[in-house]
């Protein structure tokens, strides 16, 4: 992602190892969009020893296509003007967004290519899939006005998992509530943001899922205030229910920007502040659980643990 922003600003990451490039205006100083693409590629095998497959075209879903053509290790330009010719003689289910699910309902209807799609009905396919129907017709027919977006700043950050077997051993529901509170306090540290607002996520047995919420009198970013403000909630809520737990989360909103003048008479706040900084640097070091707080320990003997912490069972990371 650094290689790419080098080349232009306008990148939206799509997972760890694909983006979106908008780069109008800035072919010009590489002498030709292909001679830029080029450059990445070559930047890319120079100094990560990786592969990279590009796709040039006018639009997202184009580009997208061209990409997973030239794979492993290609470059593919599409002309403009030239998408519809380039899409209509490939299988429906290269284009993005056809699933097997979608897969089989074209081929119900008689559609195999891309091209085959761009020139069914549009009403036909809307009868059976909605508005989404509208959208996939329009991509076959190499339409799509998406921009390229960079991603936003980070609106809320929570972590939630979902026990292997539901429990009422309320000691290990605040051992993960703890464990997921360093982990989120960890991303909004590194965001350098801190919160007004902590949110508790629950899920019961019977896939009943609740959340409770509360403002803080000053922003934070301390493990411990996220921490002690979720196990506030967690304590008023279980009284009033008598399942066991299916799931456990804890995010924080209302982001604001980390700096701040000290509270003179909030000492205990100043040292939290310093032991996450602390704790902090040695994670990075080390490891997430190089160190950890007693609560969290007991979690050694049921999660498997990496160097990048607790493999928890579908864990959840969400901004």
């Amino acid at each position: 992602m650094a290689i790419l922003a080098d080349f232009s600003p306008y990148l939206e990451p799509m997972g760890i190892d694909e983006a979106y490039l908008d780069v109008t205006g800035f072919e010009s100083l590489h002498g030709s969009i292909r001679k830029m693409a080029e450059k990445i590629r070559q930047r890319v095998k120079d100094e990560l020893g990786l592969c990279a497959s590009i796709g040039i075209a006018s639009s997202k879903v184009v580009a997208k296509v061209a990409s997973d053509a030239s794979k492993p290790d290609g470059l593919l330009e599409v002309p403009a003007d030239g998408e519809s010719a380039f899409l209509a003689p490939m299988p429906a289910n290269k284009l993005p967004g056809i699933g097997k699910k979608s897969e089989q309902v074209l081929k119900k209807l008689g559609i195999n290519t891309i091209g085959q799609l761009a020139a069914s009905s549009p009403e036909t396919l809307k009868s059976h899939f909605g508005a989404y129907g509208k959208l996939i017709h329009d991509h076959a027919s190499g339409i799509d006005d998406r921009k390229v977006e960079p991603p936003a700043a980070a609106k809320s950050i929570s972590r939630e998992t979902t026990f292997s077997r539901d429990t009422r051993d309320m000691t290990l529901v605040q051992a993960t509530l703890r464990y997921l509170s360093e982990r989120v306090g960890s991303e909004l540290r590194q965001e350098e943001k801190r919160a007004r607002c902590i949110t508790l996520k629950l899920r019961y047995a019977d896939f009943t899922t609740i959340t409770r919420q509360q403002t803080l009198l000053q922003p934070a970013d301390t493990d411990q205030t996220i921490f002690d403000t979720g196990l506030k909630l967690l304590k008023n809520e279980l009284p009033r229910s008598k399942q066991a737990v299916r799931l456990v989360g804890i995010g924080v909103s209302n982001l604001i920007e980390a700096g701040r003048q000290f509270d003179m008479l909030d000492a205990k706040g100043q040292r939290l502040e310093q032991l996450n900084t602390a704790i902090d640097r040695i994670r990075k070091k080390y490891g997430f659980t190089a160190i950890q707080t007693g609560r969290t320990l007991q979690l050694r003997d049921i999660f498997p643990e990496s160097d990048e912490g607790y493999s928890l069972h579908t864990p959840s990371l969400s901004r």
